[in-house]
């Protein structure tokens, strides 16, 4: 877990706002007994996670394709080759939608938006670290390769046994 503090209230910010506006179909589905809160989601969301990324193309068409995620300080982080459809589409129009789904027990739906991690950015070493080591090697060096943060403004996070998830991988549940 990489969140400080202020990243976990930042981000139970977002996590309860999404749930009060929720609809009720939604609230059915992520009722009290299988909603995640934020502590719960980085302890479950470490290590690489195979996110489905949601970007939309110049003509406003919606494109999915698939991310290696890493949950840093609360926010999404991947790699992509710059001469990617996928890293125009980021670039010129930045909202996003992720998901990250268990088959019925597990997911985290997150819409956001996504930058370009750049070397001014105050994230890039701890990022560019952080990747270096999950893989052995750094993106950078893999070719023209790009870094995005997904800075979440909508996020649920869903449990189908919640209680027994946690327990069976070892994340201490949130009161």
């Amino acid at each position: 877990m990489f969140e400080t503090r202020a990243e976990l209230r930042r981000l139970q910010g977002i996590l309860d706002a999404a749930l009060a506006g929720a609809t009720d179909h939604l609230r059915g589905i992520i009722d009290d007994r299988r909603t995640l809160r934020a502590t719960e989601i980085t302890g479950l969301m470490s290590g690489m996670r195979t996110l489905s990324l949601a970007t939309v193309t110049a003509r406003g068409e919606p494109r999915v394709s698939a991310v290696d995620g890493h949950f840093l300080h609360a926010c999404w982080v991947f790699s992509t080759s710059v001469t990617s459809a996928k890293a125009r589409q980021l670039l010129a129009r930045p909202a996003v939608s992720a998901s990250y789904v268990e088959g019925e027990e597990l997911g985290v739906f997150t819409h956001g938006s996504a930058y370009r991690i750049t070397e001014d950015d105050a994230t890039y070493d701890a990022t560019l670290a952080h990747l270096t080591d999950h893989y052995g090697s750094s993106p950078l060096s893999w070719g023209d390769t790009a870094l995005f943060r997904l800075e979440p403004s909508w996020m649920v996070g869903y449990a189908a046994h919640r209680e027994s998830l946690l327990a069976s991988r070892g994340v201490g549940r949130d009161e």
